[in-house]
């Protein structure tokens, strides 16, 4: 199945290298962030996953949960884990889905058959507190993602679901915001007391409310 933006995402059941879970159980109030892999014992995806754990704090701080998938069995996972972790000098502690009879792969449309009828891309999803889309992002099996990035988009609909703003091109957490468009400038200045730089009518920025 397709998914879009704003969808509500499939639950499922699942082993995972900390236990069984269920997806929306398991996401409770907070954030998500599933992301997909090849294969185990790869060499771009074993940078991925380290490079996430180094990030577990940060993630953390923004409370979201993250959870990797790849389509091979638990055992497999368990055993490149500790690749991982030696590798990455990290220590991996979000769940890795084993997902052999590709059931989410499929619910997610994780597998695009003329990049690979088996594997898995690197799909990324990040799913609000409220189990809707947020946000999806596809990378062929070639190219390693950039968490730094995941967590900037991260601030950014975080800042933006509780305040009339949005994000500039590159923006990062502390930098202004754009006022949206659908509030008058005068209603933007009582909004935001902080001030407000109108460069054109439909351009207007201002701090960042939340700081």
């Amino acid at each position: 199945m397709s998914l879009h933006l704003g969808d509500i995402v499939p639950d499922f059941k699942a082993s995972t290298t900390i236990g069984d879970i269920s997806f929306h159980e398991y996401l409770g109030d907070s954030w998500g962030v599933l992301f997909s892999h090849p294969a185990d014992y790869t060499p771009v995806c074993t940078t991925e996953l380290g490079r996430m754990a180094q990030l577990s704090e940060e993630f953390a701080k923004r409370n979201v949960k993250v959870l990797a998938l790849s389509v091979d069995p638990l055992e497999q996972h368990i055993g490149w884990v500790k690749d991982i972790n030696e590798t990455q000098h990290t220590h991996v502690e979000f769940p890795i889905i084993a997902d052999a009879d590709r059931i989410v792969a499929n619910l997610y449309d994780m597998i695009h058959p003329n990049a690979s009828v088996t594997a898995t891309v690197r799909s990324l999803f990040i799913i609000g507190p409220d189990k809707k889309l947020k946000l999806s992002i596809t990378y062929p099996a070639s190219t390693g993602r950039n968490f730094v990035e995941v967590m900037r988009v991260i601030d950014s609909l975080q800042l933006t679901a509780n305040y009339s703003v949005a994000t500039p091109a590159e923006w990062k957490a502390g930098e202004d915001v754009i006022v949206v468009p659908s509030i008058s400038t005068e209603d933007a200045i009582k909004k935001f007391p902080k001030g407000i730089r109108v460069v054109k009518p439909y351009l207007r920025y201002t701090p960042q409310p939340d700081l």
